[in-house]
């Protein structure tokens, strides 16, 4: 799964890496994104076709929610599955988004402890989750945009650490994943691929990154561990 995730770029970096507009919502970079926060995702504008970034909520609810409760359960879809489940089938047929990211975090079991770990791809370049999006109407009318990463099975690298993993999407597919008028799930299924882990290096970080009150860049700075504590390989690049 991914559960917390690093974007420690600003917003004009964003612009630059999707050729995207921004609306009003104001970003700062982040290094320990946690469910239901706001988050910058890059759509396409229905109307005039260019990409746009927005803040929306993590933890997505379905259009036909009758509360936003399950909101934190909702923060991955598994890609394997997502074409045949209620809260996602119409979103990946439609409402596909970016999700821009230069790091993630999983947690490997150590006996009774879990030790975090920190994933970039290509020491810390900008890449993109393969997003899902919903409308949420609230009982007082008011819209709620809210956002899912889909996952897939790891590669090498991610695998001794987790047995899911966020989908990286190439950028070359980036402008496919987000065309609206690709509706047949099954080409779009063919983007999620897990993401060649030679291009992938993950290191052991601090339990600092365990609270979500802590985001600061000391969440994913590298850490020695000891043979004990499972100490796995720092990089495959």
């Amino acid at each position: 799964m991914c559960g917390r995730y690093r974007l420690s770029r600003r917003k004009q970096i964003l612009e630059e890496q999707f050729a995207a507009l921004s609306d009003d919502s104001d970003w700062s970079p982040r290094y320990n994104i946690a469910p239901t926060q706001f988050v910058p995702v890059v759509r396409r504008n229905s109307k005039s076709g260019s990409r746009e970034i927005s803040l929306i909520r993590w933890g997505l609810v379905p259009s036909w929610a009758k509360d936003s409760s399950k909101a934190a359960s909702m923060i991955n879809a598994r890609s394997e599955t997502a074409a045949t489940k209620p809260a996602f089938c119409d979103a990946l047929k439609c409402r596909r988004c970016l999700i821009p990211a230069d790091g993630f975090y999983e947690w490997q079991k150590v006996g009774k402890s879990k030790q975090a770990y920190c994933c970039e791809v290509n020491r810390g370049e900008v890449f993109s989750f393969a997003g899902l999006w919903e409308t949420w109407h609230e009982p007082n009318g008011n819209a709620l945009e809210t956002c899912s990463i889909l996952t897939t099975t790891p590669k090498s690298l991610t695998a001794p650490i987790h047995d899911r993993m966020p989908v990286i999407l190439d950028p070359k597919c980036y402008d496919l994943w987000l065309d609206p008028g690709i509706t047949d799930t099954i080409v779009v299924s063919g983007f999620l691929k897990p993401f060649d882990a030679r291009l992938m290096r993950c290191f052991p970080v601090s339990s600092r990154v365990n609270q979500p009150a802590n985001d600061d860049s000391e969440c994913s700075a590298p850490v020695e561990i000891t043979q004990t504590q499972g100490s796995l390989f720092s990089e495959s690049v």
